[in-house]
């Protein structure tokens, strides 16, 4: 029989009050909670606007296609679930899915015109919410946020 050691209340305590993990978990919730109210009058979710933002090139030479590994690698997602999330906006008319022409297997994802559209009333709303949370920050230094957490989302 083994003997079952507990974690005292002081350690919960300190997990609560200065896990990284946690405060940044919460901070993301909050962040999402506050995008998700904002961007509901285009009828958005803070997720689908970042990955129709990721959409947001230009068709050229020399720019890369948005493949869904490579949406799935700068917006720190698995695959599945860029395709789950495409799925939605697809079936929406805001973007298309199309295979690479060198690569059946891989699926390249555009833009429609509707969705250039949509991305492009929800910009304002980004800008305004976005701005109001800088101004929240204050003198804390948003640009040293994003510095110390695109550190930690780059893992070291």
């Amino acid at each position: 029989m083994s003997t079952v050691v507990e974690v005292n209340f002081q350690t919960t305590l300190l997990v609560r009050d200065t896990c990284l993990c946690l405060h940044v978990q919460r901070a993301a919730r909050a962040l999402a909670r506050r995008f998700d109210e904002a961007l509901k009058p285009v009828g958005l979710t803070n997720g689908q606007f970042s990955l129709m933002m990721s959409l947001n090139r230009p068709d050229m030479p020399g720019v890369p296609r948005a493949t869904i590994g490579s949406v799935a690698d700068l917006l720190g997602m698995d695959r599945t679930t860029v395709t789950a999330s495409a799925r939605v906006l697809f079936e929406r008319g805001l973007i298309l899915v199309t295979a690479e022409p060198e690569d059946r297997r891989t699926k390249v994802l555009r833009l429609t015109q509707e969705g250039r559209q949509v991305l492009a009333d929800a910009v304002p709303i980004w800008t305004r919410v976005h701005g109001e949370i800088e101004r929240e920050l204050g003198e804390s230094k948003p640009e040293l946020l994003r510095r110390d957490l695109l550190v930690l989302a780059q893992g070291g």
